[in-house]
């Protein structure tokens, strides 16, 4: 005779999870001394405007000096030579340059740029269609133009076109002509030719020598090897998450008796026959605990229990909690009568709609639905101004001025700073920094290392036996 498990079982072993990552109320860890750090003031000067404002007061006078004077602390360091923020150096070269505004626009699109140049060039000269010419002028000119697209050399690329024109043995050629007509006059290589022309500037080898800094650029090799890097690291941590659901799962099967009702899988992803937009939400969730559903529902039917999300930092989970939320908005626009086929590594699952109606992304929603799992140690001094945060107050307009008066060897007053203060406080754009030391304790009332996980399962048993004496 099987015996069916007390309903609260999971919570139970989800309750007796220890949260090492946990984060207290702020102002019970920091003050604004003057020992302590720009961040670590911001961070406190930021929550006591959050907490003003919810409780519907207005944030005061003394409020608002430690903010700009801790904004004005942050950003002289982030100006310093030797020790300072090279990305936010950078930003400040931008502000400050139209040359270097220039090159950085151009940058940002050179990618697609490169690409339709490369089409342009493949559509005339690949070296296929070079193959089927015969050895001469104008099959070595097409070589020419394919080889220097390659080497990425634009401007002479753009010589070797014009050479291709006048070539006398390709004027007979009017579709070959056409094509490198368009190739010249295309803008995407007048783009690529500016850019090249762009980087012999010395505020823009500056720039260049600045992003450097923070690492290696977007598609070079080291950048490439770093990326598979941290996925592998990703998908490390996101092994140590299901097997501690799969412990979890066991217990809670063989509490049911002989009928299995639950099971987990991997890599859930959201069917488009949800019908809410897609758009920014999480499609795919990494770990998921299923229950089988309970009649009147479909017997093949599964019930959603728990939704996790591997992380190897807690920063990539501050970062990734909106987007978390959005897809649990997006599971709960589900029709409550409908069964929806979800693709998972395990094959296909199919979820009751009623399940996912359920599912809500309020505070409650989230610690009963969701976790973050986590291997990454715990940190001595945790940060507590997120990275995007600050970014944020560094990169308003206020501070960009402020650092560019320093930069100058002129005076500069932390009062330049209060629009800054009145921003956070009013524009809509700047709620997620208002509000950002609560969402990190969010986060971190989330996330879980896959031990802890795994060991809820005995503490869960040892205190229902302690219970039952």
């Amino acid at each position: 005779m099987s015996v069916t498990p007390s309903p609260s079982l999971l919570d139970e072993m989800l309750d007796a999870v220890v949260r090492r990552y946990r984060l207290p109320a702020l102002a019970a860890v920091c003050a604004p001394t003057p020992q302590a750090s720009p961040a670590t003031v911001l961070a406190l000067a930021i929550e006591q405007a959050r907490e003003a404002s919810a409780r519907g007061e207005a944030p005061d006078a003394a409020n608002r000096r430690f903010f700009v004077e801790a904004l004005a602390r942050m950003i002289r360091e982030a100006l310093r030579e030797e020790a300072g923020d090279p990305v936010f150096q950078a930003m400040l070269l931008r502000h400050r340059s139209a040359v270097v505004r220039e090159y950085a626009s151009l940058a940002a699109h050179a990618s697609v740029d490169r690409r339709l140049i490369y089409a342009a060039v493949n559509a005339i000269a690949h070296p296929a269609k070079q193959q089927r010419l015969l050895p001469g002028p104008q099959r070595d000119a097409l070589a020419r133009l394919h080889a220097l697209a390659v080497a990425e050399a634009w401007p002479e690329l753009a010589e070797a076109v014009q050479t291709c024109i006048d070539t006398p043995q390709i004027a007979h050629d009017a579709a070959l002509q056409r094509g490198l007509a368009q190739l010249l006059e295309s803008a995407a290589l007048q783009r690529l030719r500016r850019l090249d022309a762009l980087t012999s500037d010395e505020r823009v080898r500056h720039y260049q020598t600045l992003w450097d800094r923070q690492g290696p650029r977007p598609g070079s090799s080291t950048a490439v090897e770093r990326g598979l890097s941290s996925k592998q690291r990703g998908a490390a941590v996101e092994a140590l998450a299901a097997d501690a659901l799969d412990a979890l799962a066991q217990r809670l099967n063989d509490a049911q008796g002989a009928v299995a009702t639950y099971r987990v899988v991997n890599s859930m992803r959201v069917p488009a026959a949800i019908p809410a937009s897609h758009e920014r939400a999480k499609t795919e969730w990494d770990v998921v605990l299923l229950r089988q559903a309970q009649p009147p529902a479909d017997a093949a039917a599964w019930d959603v229990c728990l939704l996790v999300e591997a992380k190897a930092s807690v920063d990539a989970a501050t970062t990734d909690l909106p987007r978390l939320v959005r897809g649990l908005t997006l599971l709960a626009h589900a029709e409550p009568h409908t069964v929806y086929s979800f693709r998972t590594q395990q094959g296909t699952v199919h979820l009751s709609g009623a399940s996912l109606a359920a599912l809500t992304s309020d505070a409650t929603g989230l610690r009963s639905t969701v976790l973050y799992c986590c291997d990454a140690p715990v940190e001595a001094a945790p940060r507590v101004l997120s990275p995007a945060s600050r970014m944020q107050l560094l990169s308003a307009q206020a501070s960009l001025d402020f650092a560019g008066a320093l930069a100058d060897g002129r005076d500069a007053d932390c009062a330049d700073l209060e629009p800054v203060w009145h921003q956070l406080l009013e524009s809509p754009r700047w709620r997620t920094v208002l509000d950002q030391y609560a969402t990190l304790r969010e986060v971190r009332e989330l996330m879980v290392h896959p031990d802890d996980l795994r060991a809820a399962v005995g503490i869960a048993d040892a205190r229902r036996l302690s219970a039952a004496r």
